[in-house]
């Protein structure tokens, strides 16, 4: 078959296509140790974005708090047309100063007598201005002092770092879910592979009791038993790995990352890296726990408003400033002959607040009782420290407690187990025994794996708790 032109170049765009897009789709494989994982959630988080972005809001409303305190210059340009150009009456004081004149100087009227001015001069009509009007200024305003303003100078910083330490607050929660995610995961892959070994086990098992059962010294009914628990670890092995499977793709949304992505985790986890120094960190300040000192940031803009409402009833002093153009023309000929008149001024304007139907005194009260409610949170929140504290360090003592319990249970489940395995073997000991033994072994075993989850929990909770994750 012969492809056309057009055919081969299509073809053609399809390759290019697909090789730039491929690169794009590709997985990309992310091999992470827990503190690494850790940053690059600090990175990739919507949450995290979205803080910083917050933290770039405020920065640009310090700029509009800036930006109050320096000059304001408007320039302006209008032009005006006056088809009738409004007429004004007022008296006649032309006739009456005529008049005036007249009498001052003994003028007679033509019978030979004074000149006696009438009653009423009447009005004079007349229009004044130009049909077309043109005007082209520049205005300048400056504060010179406004309370509200210098408080908001003020407050700045603190707003800034208010803000950042809202997307600490976020990281902190972020950066332990993280943790508590990874660290599952890492003994998720010992659950399994303590499943593997219990396969493994009855794998031997059940061959050795297949080859009894050839010699006449075991029963098919304890080669079908062993089946059957084999198929039961290989059901919950499953399960544990689809459990796992769920669990990777929390962590990677957790940290931000495309779900297509890989992640291996580097890190692994022993009974000494959870008990590793914990204890030695029992002393804790208020100050080091990340929400403590956002609330306390929170106290300090309460302060600023309370200031500033305060300072509102002080005079603000403002400097103004004008220099204008003026053209008045009966043509439309603006910029044609004619002159432009120049008009200028400066002044100082002082505000003083008399009386505001005490909306100020409201603002000012309203202000004072949230910084009473702040003050009244921040002392909960050191409540809520101590009692997440103690709380914690209760539960991890406990998690330790039970992991290493379960771990001498498990190590003697085991022994058992083996113990029971030779009795049979030596056809000293029934099917029933081992079968026993073996989900004796299983239980202790999956009790050792959630006694090890909680203890990392603990140590992560408490490690959050005191300020030192």
């Amino acid at each position: 078959m012969k492809l056309k032109p057009a055919s081969i170049n299509r073809i053609a765009l399809v390759v290019v296509l697909a090789s730039i897009v491929q690169p794009a789709l590709a997985q990309q494989r992310h091999e992470l140790t827990a503190k690494e994982a850790v940053e690059y959630a600090k990175k990739n988080s919507v949450r995290v974005k979205n803080t910083l972005l917050d933290y770039k809001l405020q920065e640009q409303t310090n700029r509009e708090i800036t930006s109050q305190a320096y000059p304001q210059i408007d320039a302006r340009a209008g032009a005006v047309y006056n088809p009738n150009i409004a007429v004004q009456a007022f008296p006649n004081f032309i006739a009456q100063g005529t008049y005036g004149v007249l009498q001052l100087e003994g003028v007679k009227n033509a019978a030979g007598q004074p000149i006696v001015p009438p009653s009423d001069f009447g009005l004079i009509q007349a229009q004044f201005g130009t049909k077309y009007n043109a005007n082209i200024g520049v205005d300048l305003s400056q504060i010179l002092f406004d309370g509200q303003v210098f408080v908001g100078l003020q407050a700045r910083e603190t707003s800034l770092q208010w803000a950042r330490a809202n997307t600490e607050v976020t990281e902190e929660l972020i950066k332990a879910n993280v943790y508590k995610v990874y660290y599952q995961l890492v003994t998720g892959k010992t659950q399994i592979e303590l499943l593997d070994a219990n396969i493994a086990r009855l794998q031997k098992l059940q061959h050795d009791t297949r080859e009894m059962y050839k010699n006449g010294f075991a029963e098919k009914l304890d080669v079908d038993k062993l089946s059957v628990q084999i198929a039961n670890l290989e059901t919950e092995k499953k399960k544990v790995q689809t459990l796992i499977y769920k669990g990777y793709l929390g962590l990677k949304v957790l940290m931000g990352m495309p779900v297509k992505d890989e992640v291996v985790l580097k890190d692994t986890l022993s009974d000494s890296q959870i008990k590793d120094g914990i204890l030695e960190n029992s002393t804790y300040n208020y100050s080091d726990r990340k929400e403590f000192q956002y609330a306390e940031l929170g106290k300090k803009l309460r302060e600023f408003d309370v200031k500033r409402y305060k300072l509102s009833q002080v005079p603000t002093v403002r400097l103004t400033g004008s220099y204008s153009k003026n053209a008045m023309r009966n043509e439309f000929d603006i910029f044609g002959k004619g002159d432009w008149f120049t008009f200028s001024n400066i002044g100082v304007n002082i505000s003083v607040p008399l009386f505001h139907g005490f909306y100020t005194r409201s603002k000012i009260e309203t202000a004072k009782l949230n910084l009473q409610k702040t003050s009244n949170d921040i002392e909960n929140l050191k409540l809520t420290i101590d009692m997440e504290v103690d709380s914690a360090l209760a539960n991890f003592k406990t998690a330790i407690e039970s992991m290493d319990y379960q771990k001498q249970n498990m190590k003697l489940a085991e022994e058992v187990y083996e113990q029971t395995k030779k009795k049979y073997e030596a056809g000293l000991g029934s099917n029933t025994e081992i079968t026993t033994a073996q989900t004796d072994l299983k239980s202790a075993q999956t009790n050792y794996i959630n006694s090890l989850q909680e203890a990392i929990i603990a140590r992560i909770d408490y490690l959050k708790a005191i300020g030192k994750l």
